[in-house]
């Protein structure tokens, strides 16, 4: 763009203004002028050889022509910077935004016994399935750049870890922190759906996701999951469910240190209705690597699109045009002096 289509006047019309002395001179004669008529009547009456009388001041008179003309220009020129300035001048800056619209998203995480079951194998050795989602959770949040991320531990009931923040440090740090079972041995699905809605319901409706990411059944807490999935349609939050762990019996460990097989059902049908009535999906990890593939597919599924925005930053120039008004009007000032006081 040119340098003449970056500059603009805010208030453009005042341009209107700019006869306004001319149109008092015109229609409004000052007394000083009609006095300066009649003198010149007088004068004709009282020196019948004017023209004697205009050649012997004629040196004079030529000097304050000149200087009543130069006065002019300068009231002209002065009444011209004014109204510039009244204008207000502003040269406008292109600036490029990128906007990445990002999305509320609530990590909704099961922290029950359960979740201390050893079936998950890295590097040749089994971990707990809270170690395994530590560290995948990690990676998925550090790719989340533009969005906002709440926290939300759940067992014998839900707890808000973090409000939604853009600060992905501090939710990192949250999650290295938790520890199984430090909440109760229950899951509270429902508790943990509802909690994600109070918080999420005020926010704009296309952006308002749940992860919700449990290896058990609903076995407390005070809401109801099918209550807190028809709260969850209710407000358009969609939610995907993540169920982790083996089926059937899994290893885990006891409190005296030794490992026996335990059964650790997973509510699938619970899940699957969770995520289909609120327009998700479900995901099924039995290991970390179909772990990893699900966030995978769940940033691809809901990827931020970008979006560039051109704004223009005006810079106010009205200084230039006010410094010239006080320039002339210092020179008025020097010329009033000179003629003996009169502007």
């Amino acid at each position: 763009m040119s340098a003449i289509a970056n500059f603009q006047f805010t208030w453009f019309w005042l341009i209107i203004l700019l006869p306004l002395p001319w149109l008092v001179w015109r229609f409004f004669p000052t007394k000083e002028d009609k006095n300066s008529t009649q003198e010149q009547a007088e004068t004709a009456l009282l020196h019948p050889d004017l023209e004697r009388l205009q050649y012997a001041f004629s040196d004079a008179k030529e000097g304050m022509y000149h200087s009543d003309r130069l006065c002019k220009m300068l009231w002209l020129l002065l009444w011209l910077s004014l109204i510039i300035t009244a204008m207000r001048p502003e040269y406008l800056q292109e600036h490029k935004e990128v906007k990445n619209p990002g999305r509320d998203l609530m990590l909704a995480v099961d922290i029950s016994r359960s979740m201390l079951a050893l079936d998950f194998m890295v590097r040749d050795r089994y971990v707990n399935r809270m170690a395994v989602v530590k560290g995948v959770l990690d990676k998925f949040i550090a790719q989340r750049e533009n969005d906002r991320i709440g926290l939300i531990l759940f067992a014998d009931s839900a707890y808000l870890q973090s409000p939604l923040t853009y600060d992905k440090s501090v939710i990192r740090n949250m999650l290295e922190k938790i520890v199984p079972r430090i909440a109760g041995d229950a899951t509270a699905i429902g508790d943990a759906i509802g909690l994600a809605v109070k918080k999420l319901r005020d926010r704009p409706a296309t952006s308002r996701i749940v992860i919700l990411l449990t290896d058990g059944e609903n076995t407390a807490g005070n809401l109801a999951p099918q209550d807190a999935i028809q709260l969850a349609d209710k407000y358009n939050i969609r939610i995907y469910t993540i169920g982790v762990g083996s089926s059937g019996n899994v290893p885990f460990p006891q409190d005296d240190g030794s490992i026996s097989m335990e059964k650790m059902p997973i509510d699938e049908a619970l899940l699957k209705n969770i995520a289909d009535t609120t327009r998700g999906a479900y995901f099924r990890a039995s290991d970390k690597q179909t772990l990893e593939g699900i966030y995978q597919q769940i940033n691809a599924l809901e990827h931020s699109k970008a979006e560039t925005k051109i704004v223009f930053i005006p810079t106010p120039l009205y200084r230039w045009p006010l410094s010239v008004a006080l320039f002339i009007l210092l020179m008025l000032a020097g010329l009033a002096l000179g003629r003996g006081g009169r502007w």
